[in-house]
């Protein structure tokens, strides 16, 4: 609201200092701020609000130490989270860019699945909460909302030489022409395409329908096939992953904030035609303004970081965790960077995968042997090093420390090609 007012009062009266909302870095840095100060003033507030609601987390009895005295910490904080993101992001951000409307609708859609899921633990007293039919399904519609946008919007292109795209029979949506420094033109085209980058290999990126390379030059109109469930797949995956980590405080919101800086730099070189050419990544036009949500991704998460770190006074519940995964599930789809995300998610990973390992380890020694057995002391992977001794600070620090090395590595493959 505030970027259309300024562009408006720039246009018509060219009002001094209008400008400066033109710049991404600029609005960047007012939706971080923005995004803190919502978080942490009315944090405090809602966090009264549901202790007077006795809107309290119940705890399973699982041997673990300091558990039982989080009892009736208030939970449902995520609404914290959401508030944080959505203003900021409606005062400062384009509303008319599509991959912004796309970020808000994946934020509030899974807000709502946490948020009944939560209502249903909290207010129901039913600890199941929602049915995990009900909860795979909504996640389902936003990778389908997600899938289906990216293949049929012509908001969502690619920007490459129009001879490239000639040669690759690529659906060209629109051509531009662009004046060189030696006075000549090159002509640039806009391109309906699944292509996405691949990590570690240069020049290689990768287009699904090559996985259909039978079908010919209808390979591509039947490539909503493989893609539309891969990115089902990825923001399920995802948005799961991160419900599981949050399962002490402040590990699931560091993580986030740290994989959220990150996409931030990936959606700047991704929009940027000299930073995405000198990095050999796909520029993506439109894209650098997901820089702007990332920024108040950004400042949501450390915001709430005030109130969720060790000792916690809220919980984010469903209504944050599920959020964040879906937030940086569809994010990396959109910037086509979703084959990044088993390096930069790799706490996500780590933790969803013991949780599979430890289950399906102690089911086939059932079997075998008569009694399972497991390879963790408790999954997911946080509760087996809190088994060990460690205390909670310093085991969510080396967490913290581990998704700051991934973040970087992930950045650094940029060049590592």
């Amino acid at each position: 609201m505030l970027y259309h007012l300024f562009q408006w009062l720039e246009k018509t009266y060219q009002t001094p200092g209008a400008e400066l909302w033109n710049f991404i870095t600029f609005r960047a840095g007012v939706a971080i701020i923005i995004s803190l100060i919502i978080s942490m003033l009315f944090g405090g507030r809602i966090i009264k609000f549901l202790r007077n609601q006795q809107v309290g987390e119940t705890i399973r009895d699982l041997g673990l130490e300091g558990q039982k005295e989080k009892e009736g910490t208030p939970t449902m904080g995520g609404v914290i989270i959401i508030m944080a993101i959505l203003l900021p992001c409606l005062l400062v951000a384009d509303l008319t860019n599509v991959y912004i409307l796309l970020m808000i609708l994946s934020t509030t859609w899974m807000g709502m699945i946490g948020f009944a899921d939560d209502y249903i633990k909290v207010f129901r007293k039913n600890k199941k909460g929602l049915h995990g039919m009900f909860k795979i399904l909504g996640q389902v519609v936003l990778g389908l909302i997600v899938a289906v946008t990216m293949l049929i919007s012509e908001d969502v292109v690619v920007r490459m030489d129009a001879e490239i795209a000639e040669s690759n029979n690529y659906e060209i949506v629109k051509r531009i022409d662009v004046p060189t420094k030696s006075g000549e033109t090159i002509e640039i085209a806009h391109v309906k395409t699944t292509l996405t980058n691949v990590p570690f290999l240069k020049d290689s990126d990768f287009a699904y329908s090559s996985f259909l390379w039978f079908l010919g030059d209808n390979a591509s109109k039947f490539v909503w096939v493989l893609f539309v469930p891969w990115v089902i797949f990825l923001v399920t995956s995802v948005s799961n992953a991160a419900n599981l980590t949050d399962g002490i405080d402040g590990l699931a919101t560091g993580v986030s904030a740290i994989i959220g800086v990150t996409l931030g730099v990936f959606a700047y070189v991704s929009g940027n035609v000299v930073a995405s050419g000198y990095l050999g990544v796909l520029n993506i036009p439109g894209s650098s303004e997901l820089v702007i949500f990332a920024a108040c991704f950004l400042g949501a998460c450390i915001g709430f970081l005030w109130y969720n770190s060790y000792p916690a006074q809220v919980f984010m519940g469903d209504t944050g965790s599920l959020t964040l995964g879906g937030i940086i599930g569809a994010m990396a789809i959109l910037l086509r960077k979703e084959l990044f995300i088993p390096i930069l998610c790799g706490i996500f990973l780590a933790e969803n995968l013991s949780v599979v390992l430890q289950v399906s380890y102690f089911k086939y020694t059932k079997r075998k042997y008569g009694e399972g057995r497991r390879i963790f002391k408790m999954s997911p992977l946080h509760h087996h090093y809190q088994k060990m001794g460690m205390p909670e600070p310093k085991l969510v620090t080396r967490f913290w420390i581990v998704g700051i090395l991934l973040a970087v590595f992930t950045i650094l493959t940029l060049k590592i090609r």
